[in-house]
């Protein structure tokens, strides 16, 4: 295992592009951190966003794995490009004519996959825990820990976005076009939901379908986290509006968006099985 995993990572360092998208990658994850420093102090009117709450504990575990997870797409392209180079430099036979299975192969991949969801986890729970320590106004150990599932949640997001993305590269082989079906299964989604809304059920039971597809349950892991804090609370219930909804990660989402992982891995390693390479 760890020498599938060695094989990958030299891969994709001694490829320019890869490094420098995940370099990049984790450098705007650190980003998250400069959030605290905007203030606005213009005569009477002075804003901190630090001082909002949004990095107090455990809401920062929420607020952090939400933003953290919209620069997913820094390490999907890596990971449909490193199919394609396979494809396109003919690495991918190459390693089958040394001796490694299509199973092996794929095994590799997923590997790869699961180390970027993982490191990328361990690099957000230090951020956050450093940043919640440094702001929070909560300083007890009950408090510190407590709501890490929305960090178990961005893992298990990133494994299953990135198996997609996985299964994307070795079904079309081409970078571009793997990202452009990417886009495409997200339209094509919101067409299914408003076709059986509009047409076959109600618009409620359309939405559990809807729930229950690839992109829109690795969605559904983690919800928006603005309307927990406090200030936008009171706002909402000066205007009459109840902000009071079900943030928590529910283990059936997690069970859905992890059969999708397995069935990703499993129709890529059958592609690559039945395909003449």
């Amino acid at each position: 295992m760890i020498r599938l995993l060695q094989i990958e990572f030299i891969k994709l360092w001694n490829n320019r592009a890869s490094r420098v998208l995940i370099i990049s990658y984790f450098i705007l994850l650190t980003f998250i951190s400069l959030v605290a420093a905007i203030k606005f102090d213009i005569g009477p009117i002075k804003f901190h966003l630090a001082e909002l709450g949004i990095f107090d504990f455990p809401y920062i575990w929420h607020f952090n794995a939400f933003i953290a997870a919209f620069f997913k797409l820094f390490l999907a392209v890596v990971i449909v490009s490193m199919m394609a180079n396979e494809y396109s430099n003919k690495t991918i036979k190459q390693n089958l004519i040394d001796g490694l299975s299509k199973w092996e192969f794929v095994y590799s991949k997923f590997l790869t996959v699961l180390a970027f969801s993982a490191i990328s986890t361990v690099f957000l729970f230090v951020i956050s825990l450093g940043l919640g320590l440094a702001y929070s106004s909560f300083d007890e150990l009950s408090i510190i820990f407590s709501d890490l599932e929305f960090i178990l949640a961005y893992f298990i997001k990133l494994l299953g976005f990135f198996s997609f993305c996985l299964f994307l590269g070795i079904f079309v082989k081409r970078s571009a076009f793997a990202l452009g079906f990417l886009i495409l299964w997200l339209i094509v989604e919101q067409l299914l939901f408003g076709l059986i809304g509009w047409k076959f059920t109600s618009w409620e039971t359309a939405q559990k379908i809807k729930n229950f597809l690839p992109l829109e349950s690795m969605q559904n892991l983690i919800d928006e986290p603005f309307t927990r804090l406090s200030a936008v609370k009171n706002l909402g219930n000066q205007i009459g509006e109840d902000l009071n909804f079900d943030y928590a990660v529910h283990r059936y989402e997690v069970l859905i968006v992890l059969c999708w992982t397995a069935i990703f891995i499993y129709l890529s390693y059958t592609l690559l099985k039945k395909r003449d390479l």
